[in-house]
């Protein structure tokens, strides 16, 4: 009893585990069977294009959280443009990066188009720098124009002033393509049109007079040209064109002007001063001049006193007084009669 007991418990065992593994196995292949249904197209156009993506890839890239469409329609574009070097690890790995694979994949195919060196690693490279890999690449087969000065910068021209002292305004359209290998860490537009706006300047600047900037324009062309401005920067500048020269403002003659004001007020300010000192030494003289006539005043006051100490000590007598009145008197007259003969002949 115990022993069929036993073997019973035994069989049931083994049932419980058969279904266990059954049911284990039908889940799995449940599971297999909705990602093939939910994979099943993509697959098949992959392996009708020949991009080599299986199935197992996929769900690979379910659990990854990559997107699977955007890799395999990639893969796709390069297969049929004739670039297989590039596998499904590499556009996992620049989706993963926070690249935009669509962009990298354009850009791949439209150098490879135009024969432009471009690998896959640079590519990804700029794409992660925040570049436009698209644009680059089609500047490099489209070169473009840049305005100089831009737009956006509120100036409509690049104001110098050559040696005769004439404002030239002028206009310059610059021609550039990128230059790929510099697109990492090379200059922009911005530097490009800071250094054509300064060598135009120079260029203007050493001309002795602006008639022969407005006869030959082309005299800003080649000073500009030979300069490398495109030196450590992301773009290569194919032609360097002035769009317009106007004539602005005789700024030699304004400075000059300005100059001479300057001059007369600093003229001026020192005549100012020149008049405030003559007029306060005139003060001083006219000071001076009180104050002997005090002393006068005050020796003529010691007159009396020291004619009466004569006239007490017996140095001085009574007709040696009268004498002195009459040489006093006999002045005084000759005195009046000088001022009024000066008056006459004045009249006359």
């Amino acid at each position: 009893m115990d022993a069929n007991m036993s073997e019973m418990l035994g069989q049931s065992a083994w049932g419980t585990l058969t279904w266990i593994l059954v049911g284990g196995v039908v889940l799995v292949l449940l599971v297999f069977f909705v990602f093939v249904l939910k994979y099943i197209n993509l697959w098949v156009q992959a392996m009708m294009s020949n991009a080599d993506v299986g199935m197992l890839e996929l769900v690979g890239m379910h659990f990854r959280k990559v997107d699977s469409t955007t890799v395999v329609l990639s893969k796709i574009q390069l297969v049929k443009a004739g670039i297989h070097e590039i596998t499904t690890n590499d556009l996992e790995s620049h989706y993963l990066a926070g690249g935009r694979v669509p962009n990298v994949t354009r850009s791949m195919i439209s150098a490879n188009r135009a024969q432009i060196e471009l690998d896959w690693i640079k590519a990804c490279a700029i794409d992660l720098a925040g570049r436009d890999i698209i644009d680059a690449v089609n500047t490099s087969v489209n070169p473009k124009v840049i305005d100089c000065p831009s737009r956006e910068s509120g100036k409509g021209t690049v104001d110098a002033v050559s040696k005769d002292g004439i404002q030239l305004r002028a206009k310059a359209r610059v021609t550039v393509r990128t230059n790929i290998r510099q697109l990492i860490g090379g200059a922009t537009e911005e530097t490009i049109i800071a250094r054509v706006g300064e060598a135009i300047v120079s260029a203007i600047g050493s001309v002795d007079t602006y008639k022969d900037v407005l006869e030959n324009p082309d005299l800003i062309t080649r000073a500009v040209s030979v300069k490398g401005l495109d030196a450590g920067t992301a773009f290569e500048i194919l032609s360097i064109d002035i769009a317009d020269v106007d004539v602005g403002e005789n700024i030699g003659a304004k400075l000059q002007a300005d100059q001479a004001e300057a001059d007369k007020r600093r003229f001026q300010a020192e005549a100012e001063k020149r008049r405030a000192m003559a007029i306060a030494l005139a003060a001083e003289n006219r000071a001076k001049i009180e104050e002997n006539r005090a002393l006068v005043t005050l020796a003529e006051a010691e007159v009396p006193k020291a004619m009466a100490d004569a006239f007490r000590q017996g140095n001085m007598g009574i007709m040696d007084y009268y004498r002195m009145k009459n040489i006093q008197a006999d002045t005084g007259m000759r005195n009046s009669i000088g001022r009024d003969g000066g008056q006459s002949d004045s009249k006359s």
